[in-house]
């Protein structure tokens, strides 16, 4: 009787202690999802690469573009040169110098 009433507890601690872990997979207690503001008026445009040839392609943030499409926030590209793109706003988006040098 005495042996029934360790082994009994015994199995009761070993599953309160196994109820009291956490998964290890899961974010910590303090986590929270880092939100961006929604009306952020003007996001940086980086120029990555300029393709010429019968039809001129550049990549802007890593999207490949023509001249006419939709950057962001409305703009479109104007021109794509050998080492810049125009905006529609009139800003230039410049290659690297390093880059554009043979």
């Amino acid at each position: 009787m005495a042996l029934a009433f360790i082994a009994t507890s015994l199995l009761v601690v070993a599953s309160v202690n196994a109820q009291s872990l956490r998964d290890p997979t899961l974010p910590g207690q303090g986590y929270a999802v880092a939100t961006t503001p929604q009306n952020i008026t003007q996001q940086s445009l980086m120029l990555n690469s300029i393709v010429n040839g019968q039809h001129a392609y550049a990549v802007i943030n890593n999207k490949i573009v023509a001249v006419g499409d939709t950057v962001n926030n409305g703009l479109t590209v104007s021109s794509i040169g050998q080492d810049n793109v125009t905006l529609s706003d009139g800003r230039k988006l410049q290659l690297f110098q390093s880059i554009t040098e043979r």
